[in-house]
């Protein structure tokens, strides 16, 4: 089996940012998955269960209905690891280009009352939501990237290096 995009990104030199994950093309157009990574992976403590539940309803929420992006935006949804979001729009962008979109979604996070979306008709486990906690992770990367934005770091996914053998074998642990 082939390795998957996300794997062959070099998990121990990225840091929190905005990433290209992967562009494809889907009939006449493209739509482009951005890695939002609020945390380093294996070196920081993944962002709390409850705090990501909210922090993707109030983000995807956000992002619907964001004049200008919402009919753009595909998907909002975490990562498995808890150290950042997946974000799906249709195009073809340079991260650079959302940078602003993703700063003002999480500093809307901080004028939010309540978590939208959290009835047991609407959610699949609408009591695992931490507010305030959203918040904490939300002003946080939203600094981060602010102190950050000349840091061509924030922009540029780190990839693995892979030992290709004569005959075109690769090695995917090494």
């Amino acid at each position: 089996m082939d390795l998957i995009p996300s794997f062959s990104v070099d998990h121990t030199a990225i840091v929190p940012g905005i990433f290209t994950s992967r562009v494809d093309m889907v009939g006449d157009g493209f739509l482009t998955t951005y890695d939002i990574r609020l945390t380093r992976p294996n070196r920081e403590p993944a962002v709390d269960v409850a705090a990501m539940h909210s922090l993707e309803h109030i983000i995807a929420t956000f992002l619907r209905n964001d004049p200008d992006w919402k009919d753009e935006v595909i998907y909002w949804g975490p990562m498995g690891c808890l150290t950042g979001f997946y974000l799906i729009l249709k195009g073809r962008r340079d991260p650079r280009e959302i940078y602003g979109l993703l700063i003002s979604a999480f500093k809307s996070v901080n004028d939010v009352q309540s978590v939208p979306g959290t009835t047991p008709e609407n959610c699949g486990h609408y009591l695992m939501h931490n507010l305030e906690m959203a918040k904490w992770y939300a002003s946080g990367f939203a600094d981060y990237l602010t102190k950050n934005c000349d840091n061509p770091v924030i922009f540029e996914y780190p990839q693995t290096d892979r030992i290709v053998t004569e005959n075109g074998q690769q090695f995917y642990d090494s």
